[in-house]
């Protein structure tokens, strides 16, 4: 928004000091120009008065107008040509009557035309300029001047106004862009404030922003942000802790629950075995969900602290990690009748997720993978290295999921209806999930062909850092 917002002011600006500096170039090169022309006009109607009194047979007066003409084309350089009424040479200084275009300028003299008026002149301005005036009255043309003039210091005179004029057009230029950046602060700076109290709240801390900057729209906005910020923080302070510690509460009652229902073992009858193995399962569900919910605090809290730009930068090597998960969970494979391979390849995928969080995500693929897959399936261990992300893939050949279960498999709380009554809380995937989406990374189930799941997580692959 910044470069944008600099863009238009800046294009404004040279729009304005183009519409201020061109008008004043044109004009100093015109106003140049015509002073050009009125002093060449003066020197040619003294020379013509002069030669006007030469024509009337003097020696004398003629001998003064040759003098006029050689000590003019001395001084200035300048072409200067005085013929008779009939295109008679009678002085000459530097031009002669055959020279480019001459011929046409003393025609229109002898007629009593007017000249020509040369163009405005410029800085580049080289060539030279013709004028022509009659010698006599309207109504008797004895002769003609003619005057062949060099642009140059009239040309140089109008570049050195042309620099002044440019100079300050640059100067005003630096100050509407210095205008432009401050005006570019001055708005951006309470947006800035703004985006910064939108990662603080987004982490769930208390976010305030200064209400006193930019205009007066901004300044309106900042005051309303800080009441939302207030309100949002106390809330979703309010929802963590109250998971938290509702989490944290539930264990000891249900701790005590279970040394209970573990006291009673010698006590249950045949008859009540049954009733006995439920309430134990529904314990069992109990301290599952307590742990899930205060792993899912957890994970919401990382990945909050992720989102605002803080957390931790911790990586971890993907095969070594999913050999080592192997070894632990190999005795719970076996007793469930389940195989399970590790990674063929023995070469690093470097991933930025920490190894806690890597664990905690694998753990809940493979255990219902073993679960699920049922006896005699194969439960595989793969992960490989993509242009800027590391794979890893927990793929079995069991029963799978159908297509409709596998978009919801994720949600909080939801379990298959095949699997409804068995073990779990419904929080594992939902748990994994957001942990490898708050380090950018991508969690999904995909069916496997012939048959089977396959857990598939994306995540960035950790930058290298120098030792």
């Amino acid at each position: 928004m910044r470069r944008r917002l600099l863009v238009v002011l800046l294009a404004f600006s040279a729009l304005a000091v183009t519409a201020f500096a061109w008008p004043l170039l044109v004009s100093t090169a015109g106003e140049r120009t015509q002073d050009f022309r009125i002093a060449r006009t003066a020197d040619l109607e003294r020379i013509a008065a002069i030669a006007q009194q030469g024509t009337l047979d003097s020696t004398e007066l003629a001998a003064e107008l040759k003098a006029e003409v050689d000590a003019y084309h001395d001084l200035y350089a300048d072409g200067v040509l005085v013929v008779d009424n009939t295109g008679g040479t009678i002085a000459s200084g530097g031009l002669r009557l055959g020279d480019p275009d001459v011929a046409d300028a003393v025609a229109k003299a002898l007629k009593n035309q007017p000249a020509t008026a040369p163009k405005d002149l410029r800085p580049w301005s080289s060539e030279h300029v013709l004028f022509a005036v009659p010698i006599g009255t309207d109504t008797r043309v004895s002769g003609a001047v003619v005057l062949r003039s060099s642009v140059t210091a009239a040309a140089s005179d109008i570049g050195a106004a042309w620099l002044v004029v440019l100079g300050a057009a640059l100067a005003a230029a630096v100050v509407c862009a210095l205008l432009a950046l401050f005006v570019a602060r001055w708005v951006l700076r309470p947006l800035g404030e703004l985006a910064r109290g939108v990662l603080a709240v987004a982490a769930g801390e208390g976010a305030h922003v200064g209400d006193r900057l930019g205009p007066r729209e901004l300044r309106a906005l900042a005051a309303s942000f800080n009441d939302m910020a207030s309100a949002v923080t106390t809330a979703a302070e309010q929802q963590s802790r109250l998971v938290a510690d509702a989490s944290h509460e539930l264990r000891n009652p249900i701790a005590r629950l279970r040394l209970t229902v573990d006291s009673l073992v010698p006590y249950v009858t045949p008859a009540g075995e049954v009733p006995y193995g439920r309430i134990v399962a529904e314990v069992e569900e109990l301290e599952s969900l307590a742990g899930g919910l205060l792993d899912l605090a957890a994970a919401d809290h990382g990945a909050t602290e992720l989102a605002a730009g803080g957390g931790s930068t911790d990586s971890c090597d993907a095969t070594e990690l999913l050999v080592e998960r192997r070894e632990t969970w190999l005795p719970v494979a076996d007793r469930a009748g389940v195989r399970l391979s590790a990674p063929d390849s023995v070469d690093a995928v470097p991933l930025a997720l920490s190894e806690i969080e890597l664990k905690q995500v694998l753990d809940v693929a493979i255990d219902n993978a073993i679960k699920y897959a049922g006896s005699g399936a194969h439960v595989r261990l793969d992960c490989a290295t993509g242009a800027e992300a590391g794979h890893v893939a927990i793929t079995d050949d069991g029963p799978g999921l159908p297509e409709p279960e596998m978009a919801v498999a994720t949600t909080r709380f939801w379990r298959s209806r095949r699997h409804h009554g068995g073990p779990g809380s419904g929080l594992g995937l939902a748990i994994a999930e957001r942990l490898v989406t708050a380090r950018g990374g991508t969690f999904r189930l995909r069916a496997n062909r012939p048959r089977g799941l396959v857990v598939e997580l994306t995540v960035p692959l950790a930058k290298e850092t120098d030792p």
